[in-house]
């Protein structure tokens, strides 16, 4: 059985944006939103989900993730534009 890895992007209403990877991302949004690991995310209310993507090598996720982190804002927001032009948290549904 192959195992899932995800870089994501998360933000807030003032779009603060943080990049960060994980296997499990339904575990680490509900950690983002309810802030229970202290930092960066906690401290600035980081908690709408906008982008993610996939991939069986976390050797391939932490390297992209690597990238995105490298990138320029406007780039980062060109790519989350791409996928989910109306910023909606993309986990909106998930914890009803």
């Amino acid at each position: 059985m192959s195992k899932e890895y995800y870089v994501y992007i998360m933000t807030n209403k003032s779009r603060t944006l943080y990049t960060g990877v994980t296997n499990n991302l339904m575990r680490r949004v509900h950690e983002h939103k309810n802030k229970l690991v202290p930092g960066f995310t906690s401290r600035y209310n980081i908690q709408f989900l906008v982008y993610y993507e996939s991939t069986s090598s976390i050797h391939v996720a932490l390297e992209r993730e690597k990238q995105i982190k490298g990138w320029l804002r406007a780039k980062k927001i060109a790519l989350i534009d791409s996928l989910n032009p109306q910023w909606k948290d993309l986990s909106e549904e998930w914890f009803v």
